[in-house]
C-alpha cells in the first residue's frame, strides 16, 4: 500500500502535516504545490488499498478528483478550513473540515491529536493570520513572550514562501522545506539550528520594504486596493502585505493584486480582522475565486474585470 500526503505548501499546510506525521510517522509520497497551487488530489496517482491524507485543501476545489479516488478504493483522511461545497458521503472518507473564521488547518489537526503537538498548531496560525487564536494556544503551553514571538517569525516566513504563481518564485519548493522541517521537533528548533530560516525570514523583510513604498491604487470606504510591480518579489510578499495592512488597519479589508502569467491579475483578499468573513464569498463571484471567509483569492482576474471587482470589493466591505 502506498500512502500520500497531500498539502497546501503554506505554513498551514506544512505544519498541519509536521504536526500530524510527529504523531502518527508514517512514509508517504509528498505533493504539494505553490500555495495557490490546490488542485491537487487529480494528480494523486493512488490505486486500489492505498490512502491518501488531505490537508488545507478546499475540497469544493477538489471534489471530482476526491470522489474519483474515493470510487477507486481509495482511503481519504481530510483536514481543512476552507468552503468545502457538498462533501461526498462515503464510507471511506474521514473527513475534518471546520470552517470557522478563527480556525485554521494546523488548529483542526491540533484538535484531532489533543494538542500532543501543539506548538506548530501556533505557528500555522500565525502564519494564516490568527494572531489571536494563535496567543491563547501559546498560552496553554508556557512559552515565553520570546518564544511566542520566535513561532510567529517562523509561521509568518513559512506562509511568505508560499505565495507566488509557480515554484519559480518561491525561495524554497514547498516540499523540500517540508523535509527541512522535518528535521526539527518544534518552530523554536527550526529557527535556531535550520540554515534556510534567517534566509526567509530576510527575504520576506526586504520583500515587504519594497511593497510598502507602493501606494494603493483606490483607497474607498471599507479598504484598500493595491496593484504591485509586475515581479517575483511582489508575487511572494502579496500575503504578507495583506496580512500586515489587515493588523494594522483591522476595520477595513485589503486588496492585493499582482501581474499573473498571460495577462490578467491574481487577487488576495483580507477581511477586515475585526469582522473576519466574506472574503471568500466575493471572490468566488469571479471564475477561479475561492478561499475562507477571513482570507481569499482570484487566481486569475481579466483586466477588463478590474472595475467590476472595485465595485464588487466596495458592496461586500462598505465600512465597519
Amino acid at each position: 500500500m502506498t500512502h500520500f500526503d497531500v498539502f497546501n505548501g503554506d505554513a498551514d499546510g506544512l505544519c498541519a502535516l509536521r504536526q500530524l506525521r510527529l504523531a502518527e510517522p508514517r512514509e508517504a509520497v509528498l505533493v504539494t504545490g505553490a500555495k495557490r497551487d490546490i488542485a491537487l488530489l487529480g494528480r494523486v496517482d493512488a490505486r486500489p488499498g492505498d490512502a491518501v491524507t488531505v490537508l488545507d485543501l478546499s475540497a469544493a476545489v477538489n471534489h471530482d478528483a476526491l470522489l474519483a479516488l474515493l470510487q477507486r478504493g481509495v482511503a481519504v483522511e481530510y483536514f481543512d478550513h476552507h468552503f468545502a461545497g457538498e462533501l461526498p458521503l462515503h464510507p471511506r472518507l474521514a473527513a475534518h473540515i471546520d470552517t470557522s473564521p478563527e480556525v485554521c488547518t494546523g488548529m483542526v489537526v491540533d484538535r484531532h491529536l489533543g494538542g500532543r503537538h501543539r506548538v506548530w498548531a501556533v505557528a500555522a496560525a500565525f502564519g494564516d493570520n490568527l494572531p489571536a487564536a494563535a496567543r491563547a494556544l501559546a498560552g496553554t503551553l508556557g512559552l515565553g513572550p520570546a518564544q511566542v514571538e520566535q513561532v510567529r517569525e517562523v509561521g509568518e516566513a513559512l506562509a511568505y514562501n508560499a505565495y507566488g504563481d509557480s515554484e519559480a518564485d518561491l525561495i524554497v519548493a514547498p516540499a523540500a522545506l517540508y523535509c527541512l522541517l522535518g528535521r526539527h521537533a518544534d518552530p523554536l528548533a527550526f529557527a535556531r539550528e535550520e540554515p534556510m530560516f534567517p534566509r526567509l525570514r530576510d527575504a520576506l523583510r526586504d520583500d515587504l520594504e519594497a511593497a510598502r513604498a507602493v501606494a494603493p491604487r483606490l483607497r474607498l470606504a471599507g479598504g484598500t486596493i493595491h496593484v504591485l510591480p509586475d515581479a517575483p518579489w511582489s508575487r511572494r510578499v502579496r500575503g504578507a502585505l495583506g496580512n500586515e495592512l489587515a493588523s494594522r488597519e483591522p476595520d477595513h479589508a485589503h486588496a492585493i493584486l499582482t501581474s499573473a502569467a498571460g495577462g490578467g491579475y491574481v487577487v488576495s483578499v483580507r477581511a477586515p480582522l475585526r469582522a473576519p468573513t466574506g472574503a471568500d464569498a466575493l471572490c468566488r463571484r469571479f471564475p477561479s475565486g475561492g478561499g475562507r471567509a477571513a482570507a481569499a483569492g482570484i487566481n486569475r482576474l481579466p483586466e477588463d474585470q478590474f472595475e467590476r471587482f472595485a465595485a464588487e470589493f466596495a458592496r461586500a466591505y462598505p465600512g465597519l
